[in-house]
């Protein structure tokens, strides 16, 4: 792979409006688009877990990424989630979304089964020499077989078609071993956490970027936190990590996964819908609170004005 084309920076793992049947709402999809691109991410990763891809047919998984490069045009690039049931018809996902142009793929280990890891260099060695795209292996222990160091290594020396690796673990150290293991002999192997609270400390440790939930929510902060710590402005950069991870928090523990990022997104002006999930009354996101820490959150930043009644001093001293 050229070192010109590492994957780096945000790649915004965008989420899915529902129109009121239930169906992919294409304008709305690509206007939400259009404003994460204008807002700077330097990427779009759609079909991961943030957006839902296990609720979505092999079908619409397809047609969600060719709306969304047909309204990129070639602005950012795109990391596309193809990972299938199975491996021949991840193969298959792989040739679909080179055909697109797509800059690479993500796909997760194999989930349902847990599977030893010689099973899962075997699942990755059969993509890796069978794609005719880039692969990005996508580690989430908590849904699927965990990529361990020895395995990463090993695909990375045998599989030049395996150019990075996303981690949803949160597991620093791990991810440093990472690096570590693989660095030395494949130097323009990309590493992107997809782990908020880890973005920060793991671009310091050498990671490249990150997949991160809440970039599809406030791309203004994630990139920001992005340009601050690699441009070395780290007090800064650690305020806006803090801020970040309380949103975060608010969002991830306010609802089922991922309904607060959803109920987030719509705060900010774009008609989500009813997930697919069927949730009871009692889970429903609160609203009020949630819209109340991200527009105090925004206005710190100079993106909105503050709410009705102001602030507290700070988010986390409201949160709690």
């Amino acid at each position: 792979m050229n070192p010109q084309s590492k994957l780096s920076g945000i790649f915004t793992p965008n989420l899915v409006p529902f129109d009121s049947h239930g169906e992919i709402n294409e304008p709305e999809l690509r206007r939400y688009i259009d404003w994460l691109i204008e807002k700077g991410v330097h990427g779009l990763y759609p079909n991961g877990s943030t957006g839902e891809f296990t609720r979505f047919t092999p079908e619409e998984r397809r047609r969600i990424v060719a709306i969304i490069a047909d309204q990129t045009r070639g602005r950012v690039p795109i990391l596309a989630g193809a990972a299938e049931a199975n491996v021949r018809e991840t193969i298959k996902a792989c040739e679909y979304y080179h055909g697109l142009g797509i800059r690479a793929v993500a796909i997760v280990a194999p989930f349902y089964y847990k599977l030893s890891p010689a099973s899962v260099y075997a699942y990755f060695k059969e993509i890796g020499d069978n794609t005719p795209i880039d692969v990005t292996l996508y580690n989430i222990p908590m849904f699927a077989s965990p990529i361990d160091v020895p395995t990463i290594q090993r695909l990375s020396e045998e599989c030049e078609k395996i150019v990075a690796i996303k981690d949803s673990s949160g597991d620093i150290p791990n991810m440093i071993r990472m690096i570590q293991a693989v660095r030395p002999n494949r130097p323009e192997f990309s590493f992107l956490t997809g782990w908020d609270a880890a973005l920060m400390p793991l671009l310091l440790s050498g990671a490249d970027g990150g997949t991160n939930a809440s970039s599809g929510v406030v791309p203004e902060l994630t990139r920001k936190l992005y340009d601050l710590t690699m441009s070395a402005q780290l007090d800064e950069a650690r305020r806006v990590q803090y801020d970040l991870l309380t949103l975060f928090d608010t969002m991830i523990y306010s609802a089922e996964f991922p309904e607060g990022f959803r109920a987030a997104v719509e705060l900010r002006g774009f008609q989500m819908g009813q997930g697919r999930q069927p949730i009871t009354s009692e889970q429903k996101t609160d609203i009020s609170t949630l819209s109340r820490t991200l527009q105090c959150m925004l206005s710190e930043h100079g993106f909105t004005n503050e709410p009705i009644g102001g602030c507290a001093t700070g988010i986390t001293e409201e949160l709690g």
